[in-house]
């Protein structure tokens, strides 16, 4: 099996396409509810409940490749438990920050929402950026610039008088936390599929005994976040064994099976549960994962059994400068707020959802054009 997987990529690059689509919404008015993230106690799964599901269930897919390509090129289980580590620590603290942005202190920080915005972003780059490999003064050149980032978020933090505090990590904050959970289980315990289908399980009961009262877990989520991402490894270890022409043609039939199966468990579970992505539900969870495993189904017979990759040429760089995508928004929305406003009618009904979307490739763009030139965000 390649260490790069295609569907993987593409799939990455559709839900990043999607979550900055649905992250727009917010300045649009007139568009349907069932587009729109549901109330927190509304019995409802709106379009962009499904997008931060899908995220997790690819990081889920990517592990198993990840971790594999990395012991390939020897790295030791301490070594690479260390860069699970360090990456999670990265999205905690992007997540950390990026919430924080709502409480700031105006008058203490001496700056606006929209300067830290774009300072903090520029701190992000400045600190993960992919710089190339050099020796010399380049080398030192790098190093200068990721300490200039780190004291640029120290000075953030510090001059704002209200203490930034984690009361909500953030889609990548939650990422973070997930990952640091889930990654190090499929490091020692990836020799054995049985096993890592146990901790799927185990991650869904505990969901469901968080919600149902039997107990209550400290992981974010409840278990959600990590059912989510183990739906994922279970469906690269039955990409895994995919191994032969006449398995990989079967291979949709096992997804669609799959997300037909978790389909039924949501509904059964919607007699105990509401469905909801605010409250990370079991309902929500089962219900997520059968749209991402049908979801993945097609996305694989297209891509691989048809070879159709070139059909997603415009977004590709979503899938795989994806965390660069992510970030762009924030400065494209403080920059916005000085530079101009758009006129109401692109902003309401179809032809504001059309901006949403040509928003979201234009954002994609400037990822593309920024890898050209060596920015690009990366832990």
């Amino acid at each position: 099996m390649p260490n790069r997987i295609y569907t993987i990529d593409i799939f990455r690059a559709i839900t990043m396409l999607l979550m900055i689509f649905v992250n727009d919404f917010w300045s649009l008015k007139g568009i349907p509810d069932w587009l729109q993230h549901a109330e927190a106690d509304q019995d409802f799964l709106g379009f962009s409940d499904i997008i931060f599901p899908c995220f997790l269930f690819i990081v889920g897919m990517s592990i198993p490749y990840a971790i594999r390509n990395r012991i390939s090129k020897g790295d030791s289980q301490p070594k690479i438990l260390v860069h699970i580590v360090w990456r999670s620590l990265a999205l905690l603290v992007m997540g950390f920050f990026s919430m924080n942005i709502a409480e700031l202190n105006i008058m203490g920080l001496g700056v606006s929402r929209e300067w830290f915005q774009i300072l903090m972003i520029t701190a992000f780059f400045l600190i993960w950026n992919v710089y190339p490999k050099s020796d010399g003064w380049r080398k030192y050149l790098f190093i200068g610039l990721q300490v200039v980032g780190i004291l640029l978020l120290i000075l953030l933090a510090v001059y704002n008088t209200k203490p930034l505090s984690p009361k909500w990590w953030g889609i990548l904050g939650l990422i973070g936390w997930t990952y640091l959970i889930t990654a190090p289980i499929y490091l020692f315990a990836r020799k054995w599929s049985w096993l890592l289908l146990i901790f799927w399980a185990i991650f869904t009961l505990l969901n469901i005994a968080d919600h149902a009262q039997w107990l209550k877990t400290p992981i974010p989520g409840g278990g959600a976040f990590q059912g989510l991402t183990f739906a994922g490894i279970a469906a690269s270890l039955l990409l895994d064994r995919a191994n032969n022409p006449e398995k990989q043609n079967k291979l949709p039939l096992f997804y669609i099976g799959a997300g037909l199966l978790l389909l039924i468990g949501g509904l059964v579970l919607r007699n105990f549960f509401i469905i909801s992505k605010i409250q990370d539900t079991p309902t929500w969870v089962f219900l997520c994962n059968a749209i991402a495993f049908e979801f993945l189904a097609l996305i694989y017979f297209v891509v691989d059994l048809k070879g159709k990759s070139n059909w997603f040429d415009l977004i590709k760089p979503a899938g795989t400068s994806t965390l660069t995508c992510y970030q762009i928004p924030y400065v494209y929305y403080s920059l916005a707020t000085y530079a101009f406003t758009l006129p109401v009618f692109l902003k309401t009904g179809v032809i504001g959802l059309g901006k949403s979307m040509v928003y979201a490739l234009i954002v994609i763009g400037i990822a593309a054009l920024l890898g050209k030139v060596k920015v690009k965000l990366k832990i």
